[in-house]
């Protein structure tokens, strides 16, 4: 890559130093601040279990089988067929499984490749911020410019008027993420709504990114985009089975849209992995197919857990926001005199044993997020009362 546009991903990522050079990620200094210390790791997402027992067997039947070479370059059959299944099964969506599906290593290359695929250099992409952080870099690789929306603590609610706003002239796609990491929200169908009408207003693209889908809270349901009125012509479905099943080291997403949008993503991708995760596809494809309360059980079991850390928090002295969906809570340390975020996640390891990632590592200016902190309720029970515990007994800076 040249030197140029390197730079550009580095910044549009944080990752460059004071003097220049590549820096840490957040995300990498706060894993290894976990491993020198001791401390649990509530900041990386990734459950500390394994996925449906009959997921895994499937997994390993296949490899027994043989099924350890490159597999199709839009992925075998029977995962394709799940995928559209799925989509029919839970939301209505009808979709061609040979054509407009594609597999993909993970949500974040099917996201990637979309946005290589349908954004030129000077295009604009919009995203709700704070964002994941892939989608800076995505934005930044494909030479377009990244614009934000600001969702604001506590309820992190849509302003359609902002959204509308923020489209310009040279806007050519949004990039949507619910339910939405990190602040855990699911955003309404009043302001799903809103997205559509400023999509269809100015003829905009969508991609959306909607690994969570199954892992709301509280009575709560996900509506996929494409399933309002004209939107699945202009939307690109992106979702994985990390997530959902608890192997987020498969690597085994996919994502869906009219024919044309993903043959323009599969000339992007097969430059990018080419294929991935033969034995794993046609795990998912089962997987897809489980019984409905094996979902429910999944959803139900990540509610406990966010529910125990939640208590904890507050026990701890922590103002905490609805998490109504995803692995994570956000939590605001300002009650604890903690100003910033960023600087109580780096010395949280030695004042309390546990790790948790600022909010201010989702979004484009560092300075944003203030004392708002990110904590993963994906691991087990009883890793979340310990950090609870330790939690506990944080002490209040001196003024």
């Amino acid at each position: 890559m040249p030197e140029g546009r390197w730079r550009d991903v580095a910044r549009a990522t944080n990752l460059l130093g004071p003097d220049g050079r590549p820096a840490a990620t957040i995300f990498a200094e706060m894993s290894a601040l976990a491993a020198r210390t001791g401390a649990i790791n509530l900041g990386q997402g990734f459950p500390d279990t394994d996925g449906p027992a009959s997921l895994l067997e499937d997994a390993v039947a296949a490899i027994r089988s043989g099924a350890n070479q490159y597999p199709p370059g839009r992925g075998i059959p029977a995962l394709r067929e799940a995928v559209a299944a799925h989509q029919k099964r839970w939301y209505g969506l009808n979709v061609d499984p040979d054509t407009e599906v594609l597999i993909t290593a993970g949500a974040t290359e099917g996201i990637t490749a979309a946005v290589l695929a349908l954004c030129s250099p000077g295009d604009e992409v919009l995203t709700l911020e704070p964002y994941y952080d892939s989608y800076a870099a995505a934005i930044a690789l494909a030479g377009a410019e990244h614009r934000t929306v600001p969702l604001h603590w506590p309820d992190w609610r849509l302003d359609g008027d902002a959204l509308a706003a923020a489209v310009g002239d040279r806007t050519r796609a949004l990039l949507i993420n619910s339910p939405h990491n990190p602040t855990g929200r699911v955003l309404g169908v009043d302001e799903l709504q809103t997205i559509a009408r400023v999509a269809h207003d100015r003829d905009l693209l969508v991609i959306t990114d909607e690994v969570y889908e199954h892992l709301v809270f509280d009575g709560r349901r996900h509506v996929p985009l494409a399933t309002l009125p004209g939107m699945a012509e202009r939307t690109v479905t992106v979702s994985s089975a990390g997530k959902t099943f608890s192997v987020t080291g498969w690597k085994v997403g996919w994502l869906h849209a009219r024919a044309e949008l993903v043959d323009a993503v599969l000339a992007v991708k097969q430059y990018l992995t080419f294929v991935n995760g033969a034995p794993f596809q046609p795990a998912v494809a089962n997987a897809l197919m489980l019984p409905d309360e094996v979902f429910a059980r999944l959803a139900g079991d990540l509610q406990a857990r966010r529910d125990l850390l939640i208590d904890g928090l507050v026990a701890a002295g922590f103002e905490v926001g609805s998490a109504e969906g995803t692995y994570f809570v956000i939590a605001d340390a300002a009650p604890l005199s903690y100003r910033s975020g960023a600087q109580l996640c780096r010395d949280l390891p030695s004042l309390a044993g546990v790790v948790a990632v600022p909010v201010s590592a989702f979004c484009a200016d560092p300075g944003t997020g203030g004392s708002l902190v990110r904590f993963a309720c994906c691991k087990r029970p009883s890793v979340i009362a310990e950090a609870a515990e330790r939690l506990r007994h944080l002490k209040r800076p001196v003024e």
